[in-house]
């Protein structure tokens, strides 16, 4: 199972209002396991950057002059992404803005939906921890998840914090569920990291004397339970 994690950030909160993306992070997740690979851009949105934007994540307009317009990286974002399942905190946000930057390039390429599926992990945390606080920074203090070099957002930093964070959040519980912030885990997160360049693992097939083991072990199934061998009967299901 291939998830990819992603953040943004953009010009201003209000996509209605012409406000742009410029920048995109996205972390790999096969497996529940995190691989390395990444996907960072910053983009020059092509026009100023609000205020309030500014002071959440510091990225200035002279800093984004020389960067490639949203146009210019959309085939090696899209290639990244393309037939995952994307982890996103407060998803509508950034697919919103995704989607106005296809419909830009153009109207005909549809909504990132039609590429990807969509989990909104603040749904998810908001499910296991009604009543509580769950933004990001909250859920790191919850799972005990290191965010203090989070002084200000940024995409790709946000989107390794909230793959640990999502890792945990799906993994069990955690915390006694009491809505006391105070009693938050004191177990180290321990996330599985795979080598983007590790060895293909080795595919060890049965050989004929297993096949023959396995082949009697399901006729006593199918002779002894009242639903015959499950494994057998999905296997003539699937051919």
């Amino acid at each position: 199972m291939r998830q990819v994690v992603l953040d943004t950030e953009t010009t201003g909160l209000e996509v209605q209002e012409g406000h742009r993306i410029l920048e995109i992070g996205c972390v790999e997740i096969i497996d529940r396991k995190l691989t390395r690979r990444h996907y960072h851009q910053y983009i020059n949105p092509q026009r100023d950057i609000d205020e309030g934007a500014l002071e959440v994540h510091g990225i200035t307009s002279q800093f984004l002059n020389d960067k490639p317009v949203f146009n210019d990286v959309w085939e090696a974002f899209l290639e990244f992404v393309n037939g995952s399942e994307l982890i996103i905190h407060n998803a509508a946000f950034d697919v919103a803005f995704i989607n106005q930057e296809m419909r830009l390039l153009n109207p005909k390429l549809g909504g990132i939906t039609e590429y990807c599926s969509v989990v909104d992990s603040l749904e998810l945390a908001r499910n296991k921890h009604p009543g509580q606080k769950n933004n990001l920074d909250a859920l790191c203090k919850r799972y005990n998840v290191d965010n203090s070099q989070r002084e200000l957002h940024g995409a790709l930093l946000d989107a390794e914090i909230l793959a640990d964070v999502y890792l945990l959040l799906t993994g069990g519980q955690v915390t006694l569920g009491l809505g006391d912030e105070s009693q938050a885990s004191t177990k180290k997160s321990a996330i599985a990291r795979l080598d983007s360049d590790r060895p293909e693992l080795r595919v060890i097939k049965a050989n004929v004397e297993e096949m023959a083991a396995h082949e009697e072990r399901l006729d006593a199934l199918e002779k002894t339970s009242e639903n015959g061998a499950v494994w057998r009967a999905r296997g003539e299901a699937e051919a």
